[in-house]
């Protein structure tokens, strides 16, 4: 008796397996997402809401600093994410003048070896 139960529990296991209530879509659709979208919006479901983005103001431009030193790494460091790519400047809301001259300093820091030029991961 104690082989036909041993048969019978991976039967038993099998159908309740396949019928679980996870697979498929679910309510959200077939992206996923909040609304049946892929990536969702800000802003509610389905991305009905308005979303108001404040404009982003260069930091630059406003604390009226004209050379950016490439010595500083606390001030470059805030524009490299953590892998050590340069963050673009619709992110950080520097003016382009400033994002060239960020992006120069940022690569004068990395070859003499004040920044890493990416982290192991």
């Amino acid at each position: 008796m104690s082989d036909e139960n041993q048969v019978k529990a991976p039967e038993a296991a099998t159908p309740a397996a396949q019928s679980s209530p996870a697979q498929g879509p679910g309510p959200g659709g077939p992206g996923g997402g909040p609304g049946g979208r892929p990536g969702g919006r800000p802003g509610g479901p389905g991305g009905r809401g308005k979303f108001f983005r404040r404009k982003k103001v260069c930091k630059f431009c406003t604390e009226k600093i004209d050379a950016i030193p490439y010595r500083d790494v606390r001030l470059l460091q805030g524009f490299v994410a953590e892998r050590g790519k340069i963050v673009p400047r619709r992110l950080t809301g520097v003016c382009t003048t400033h994002q060239r001259r960020l992006t120069r300093a940022i690569k004068q820091a990395r070859n003499i070896a004040l920044l890493p030029f990416a982290t192991r991961h």
